[in-house]
């Protein structure tokens, strides 16, 4: 009998030990920072960063800054008083990123740029250590967006265009123009009618596109839009204006963009992988914290999307 509750005992001390060594297991405790939620693509990241911090025990906090600098600053702030293991940040100026830096490397604590990327023309061994960039080579877009609209429309008929672009104070913005821009400036039969910024917004991407039929007419002939929001906006003016010759591209392909191109409203859109930024930027910044080796830039492929190919990316 003394044998059997020796041995029972024993049994308890190491299951005992053994819950102890498994609730020991570090977890960690993430901010997400967001630049605004009212931009449809960035709910989509941070949804997917979501998911996955929530499927490997990841205590997570996000906030919204709603485009204001300071307000992103200070919500950074706050995270970091309130013990966050590592910060992901979608910054809401690209060109202005050093404060939000500086209060990580105080912190001693991973910081991961997703989406939006402060480090264009940076070459990696300069980036600070413990800060990575998640995200896409933004000049790709506008490129890919160019292109097609010269397969579609050739190289011998005038050809005008406008290009609604976003926020200027992102990187995103100034490049896909510049992409759009450096594809078409090779054809002199393409001519930029205007640019505009329209914040990203579907609302102004409709206002501006109104301006613009009063002002060209039927000279303006194609929209290519830094994104889907601006793009489904400006195919609002021009349905409503009885205008369906004029080809409209967006970025990011939201679910209302795949709609608009199977309907054959909307002639293309590049794909930003949603998924693999959000949930890239959570697995760098837990491989950063474990103390595995992550490269300081990890670029995820754009792609284009045609009515041609939409198939293959709804469900």
């Amino acid at each position: 009998m003394k044998k059997f509750v020796l041995m029972f005992l024993i049994v308890i001390a190491a299951t005992g030990m053994l819950v102890s060594a498994v609730g020991a297991e570090e977890t960690y405790k993430i901010g997400y920072a967001c630049n605004n939620f009212n931009d449809t693509f960035q709910t989509v990241i941070e949804g997917y960063a979501k998911a996955y911090a929530m499927e490997n025990g990841v205590e997570y906090v996000y906030s919204d800054a709603g485009e204001d600098i300071l307000k992103q600053q200070d919500q950074i702030k706050a995270f970091i008083a309130e013990g966050v293991d590592a910060l992901i940040v979608v910054p809401v100026d690209t060109s202005a990123a050093e404060p939000i830096i500086d209060m990580a490397t105080e912190a001693k604590i991973p910081l991961v740029f997703v989406n939006r990327n402060p480090f264009a023309g940076v070459k990696p061994e300069d980036i600070p250590e413990g800060v990575y960039y998640v995200g896409s080579e933004s000049i790709d877009a506008g490129i890919f967006q160019a292109e097609y609209l010269v397969k579609l429309l050739g190289t011998e008929k005038p050809v005008g265009y406008a290009i609604l672009v976003g926020m200027l104070s992102n990187e995103a913005a100034v490049a896909r123009t510049e992409g759009n821009k450096q594809v078409l400036s090779k054809y002199p039969n393409y001519k930029l009618l205007a640019e505009k910024n329209g914040d990203w917004q579907r609302d102004q991407g409709l206002t501006i596109t109104e301006n613009w039929l009063t002002a060209f007419g039927d000279e303006l002939n194609a929209i290519l839009s830094n994104n889907d929001e601006m793009a489904l906006g400006a195919l609002e003016a021009l349905e409503a204006n009885g205008r369906d010759d004029v080809i409209v591209m967006g970025v990011d392909l939201i679910d209302d963009a795949k709609t608009a191109i199977l309907e054959g409203r909307l002639d293309a859109s590049v794909l930003q992988d949603g998924k693999g930024q959000g949930e890239g930027a959570m697995k760098i910044a837990l491989a950063a914290l474990k103390g595995e080796k992550v490269d300081p830039i990890t670029m995820i492929p754009y792609v284009l999307v045609t009515p041609e190919n939409i198939k293959d990316y709804v469900e």
